[in-house]
């Protein structure tokens, strides 16, 4: 029989997911036939499994982690949030449809059916199972028909150990009072904690673990200390976005606007990574830096409503001078849509704005269709002469002379649009700065010489880091033993 268990958080953001990353890595280093799943994910930066559909981020790097093909099934429910109150819902990999926050609640149990249909087939020949939660099991509010963590757990008899955030303050009290404010049942299914991102010496800790399990009665599995290599690995919550530092003072500054409906935006980890690549995330108020030498407007879950933000936050006329001044300027999907002329949602497939002037970078313009593209791709760069790989997840059809000078061949159809002076350009394809060989010529063609470094290698190479360092400070045995 297959072994399955949980890691549910105290509140999002703990590091769930790179903890099943990387306890996924370390059962498979063990031998072990180890698979992930989540019964529910939300998120606009998702995947193509190998199976072709859509599902978070987080399980895809999971899958990877484990050496086994990414399925749909490894996340059943993957919810995109389109506006402040409603979501795309994709179920096995397809959309199933549209709903906002309340509505959804009433939806949640049409869903545990194929939520449970899908956890079979992810248990089926597995050794292991681990299981991501969502957000925390203590918000009670959202217990009733619950499918994301206690309600499956409870289902499925799924063990639970919850996840504890010590860096952002509070963690025992979070542990405790998650204790405290679950019914009998559920506390019942909790059987540990872990402390995670522990920074120093973890013997000062000892009393709070000491109090922890003296209030709640649960023991502790271990005390993770932070992970440096987590930020090596693709993120999936924009959250992140948040904590990272800019103005490093690099030889190339890329601006990359933080759009409300931002997709996808792990797209930049790779030249994030590169040494003399200054990767400036621009919040709302904020401009776009003058000394930019590129400018990337990323993929958009909401490509109109962002397309009118960015308006809001005077950005497309920074964007017109940092063109004058010679700027180059890149569009990733939703972003290659906004550079056009125009774009037109007839059907209001994204929400309420059904038409929107675009930026007027590219002579192309883009209509929503109903059907979405969902798919891995290779192909060919027609910019640089190298062969590409990435992913394609967009609603649209986009048309235009500037198509004439497409950016890259995808199995022998034009995809993308070069401006008449080779400045702006746009493509649909996702995940092509990880290709070395791209992202190398792309920054030379901007004046700068791309380290010689493997980026797929080293999301790899992350992930036995993570696992080694789990393996010294956690009780493997009740955790992934067989």
């Amino acid at each position: 029989m297959t072994r399955a268990i949980m890691l549910q958080g105290t509140g999002s953001d703990v590091g769930k997911s790179v903890l099943v990353a990387g306890l996924c890595r370390l059962a498979h280093k063990r031998g072990l036939v180890v698979r992930p799943f989540k019964p529910q994910n939300m998120s606009n930066n998702a995947a193509v499994s190998d199976d072709g559909g859509e599902i978070g981020r987080a399980q895809w790097l999971q899958a990877l982690a484990c050496g086994v093909p990414s399925s749909i099934h490894m996340n059943p429910v993957l919810l995109k949030p389109q506006s402040e109150t409603g979501s795309q819902i994709i179920v096995q990999g397809k959309v199933w449809g549209q709903a906002k926050g309340r509505d959804y609640q009433k939806l949640k149990g049409q869903l545990l059916d194929a939520v449970m249909q899908s956890f079979d087939i992810v248990c089926d020949g597995a050794d292991l199972v681990i299981v991501e939660g969502a957000g925390s099991p203590a918000e009670i509010n959202l217990r009733a028909g619950d499918i994301a963590n206690m309600g499956f757990a409870t289902r499925a008899n799924v063990p639970v150990v919850l996840v504890g955030d010590i860096d952002r303050g509070g963690v025992i009290a979070s542990i405790v009072g998650t204790h405290a404010i679950l019914p009998p049942e559920d506390r019942a299914a909790i059987i540990g904690y872990i402390i995670n991102k522990f920074r120093g010496d973890v013997s000062l800790f000892d009393e709070g673990l000491e109090a922890i399990t003296r209030f709640t009665g649960w023991p502790s599995f271990g005390v993770v200390p932070w992970l440096k290599d987590a930020t090596r690995l693709p993120a999936e919550d924009s959250v992140v976005l948040e904590r990272l530092v800019k103005g490093n003072g690099r030889a190339l500054k890329v601006a990359v606007p933080v759009l409300d409906r931002i997709a996808n935006f792990d797209d930049l980890d790779p030249l994030m990574a590169e040494a003399d690549v200054d990767v400036v995330f621009v919040r709302s108020g904020e401009q776009l830096p003058v000394d930019a030498g590129l400018v990337i407007i990323p993929g958009s879950k909401s490509t109109i409503g962002d397309l009118i933000r960015f308006r809001e936050n005077g950005w497309d006329k920074d964007l017109n001078l940092h063109r004058r001044r010679g700027g180059s300027i890149m569009g990733i999907c939703g972003g290659y849509q906004m550079l056009g002329r125009t774009v037109r949602d007839p059907e209001g497939i994204e929400g309420a704005a059904t038409e929107s002037e675009g930026l007027g970078h590219l002579d192309i313009e883009t209509v929503m269709e109903p059907e979405k593209t969902v798919r891995n791709v290779a192909a060919h760069s027609l910019q640089y002469d190298v062969p590409l790989s990435g992913y394609e997840i967009h609603l649209g059809k986009t048309t235009g002379p500037d198509c004439s000078r497409p950016t890259a061949m995808i199995n022998g159809v034009e995809d993308g649009a070069i401006s008449a002076d080779g400045k702006v350009f746009g493509t649909y394809m996702h995940g092509l700065f990880g290709t070395d060989a791209y992202r190398s010529a792309l920054l030379r063609s901007l004046g700068i010489n791309a380290n010689a470094f493997d980026y797929r290698a080293g999301v790899d190479a992350a992930l036995d880091s993570i696992a080694d360092q789990l393996a010294e400070v956690l009780d493997l045995k009740a955790l992934i033993a067989r």
